[in-house]
């Protein structure tokens, strides 16, 4: 993909708490994403999984992302990292928190974790987070699974997102830009995304792909500018998820949507 500009809409800062991964320092991170020519990268905290103080965890993500963007080598093309806040819609202080996310730190969306943070996608709060991220015309990331199960320490296993009342409350909510990060594992049929995509603004990205070649798989049943370009790194290696676009027989035009085009019609680019 090194001829292809890319939006990879699935990076998280930090360290997870149960190991360290390669890329989980920030230098050595963007350089990794410089090198496979990404020049934009949506980023999360692995804090705003843990952290019950979310206010300083999203300072700290909106400082870092910052000084990263601010640290391109001058003989290299500019890349950009836009932070996507966390938000727990159970913490009596959602309401201001997204409002600062928006307002103080300028934030393009917020990205959420109801399986870490404990709330089922029926819960009111949930919606009404939808909701008030809409009006603001705030971009949803909902994580739905952050490790494979095999991966997971035995004190910390964490089920997947139960995505069954989504369809439901995105058809309640519009104007509503949804971001899945992690769906496509195999757990979740292609032809079951595509009812709930069908009933909203609905994005997939493709970091949990899980089978060769994945990216044609998913267009049997996913509209081509509803797929994102995802790598989950640093939990992932990011050449996993390049792997993928180069494995799977593509248009130009295609590769080109994936990688770069889809993301920034979601996203434009931040006026200088």
């Amino acid at each position: 993909m090194a001829e292809t500009p890319v939006i990879d809409v699935n990076i998280t800062l930090g360290q997870w708490p149960m190991r360290r991964v390669p890329c989980d320092e920030p230098a050595v991170l963007a350089a990794k994403l410089r090198e496979h020519n990404v020049i934009e990268a949506w980023v999360g905290s692995y804090d705003g999984l843990f952290h019950d103080d979310v206010t300083a965890v999203n300072d700290r993500l909106a400082a870092a992302a910052r000084e990263l963007t601010a640290s391109s080598p001058p003989a290299q093309p500019a890349l950009a990292f836009r932070p996507f806040g966390s938000i727990n819609p159970l913490a009596t202080n959602w309401e201001a928190e997204l409002i600062r996310c928006h307002e103080t730190h300028h934030m393009p969306g917020v990205r959420l974790h109801p399986n870490y943070h404990g709330y089922p996608l029926d819960h009111p709060n949930f919606a009404s987070l939808l909701k008030a991220a809409a009006e603001r015309k705030l971009i949803v990331q909902l994580v739905v699974l952050m490790e494979d199960a095999r991966m997971m320490h035995p004190l910390l296993r964490v089920p997947p997102v139960d995505l069954t009342p989504l369809r439901q409350v995105v058809g309640k909510t519009p104007g509503l830009k949804l971001v899945l990060l992690n769906a496509t594992s195999t757990a979740n049929r292609t032809d079951k995304l595509f009812q709930l995509l069908d009933s909203g603004e609905v994005y997939i990205e493709i970091a949990m792909s899980e089978v060769a070649p994945c990216v044609e798989i998913l267009l049997e049943n996913v509209p081509l500018e509803r797929i994102l370009f995802g790598s989950h790194t640093p939990s992932f290696y990011f050449e996993a998820a390049a792997l993928k676009m180069k494995e799977s027989v593509l248009p130009a035009t295609h590769r080109r949507a994936i990688a770069f085009e889809n993301a920034r019609r979601l996203l434009p680019a931040v006026k200088s």
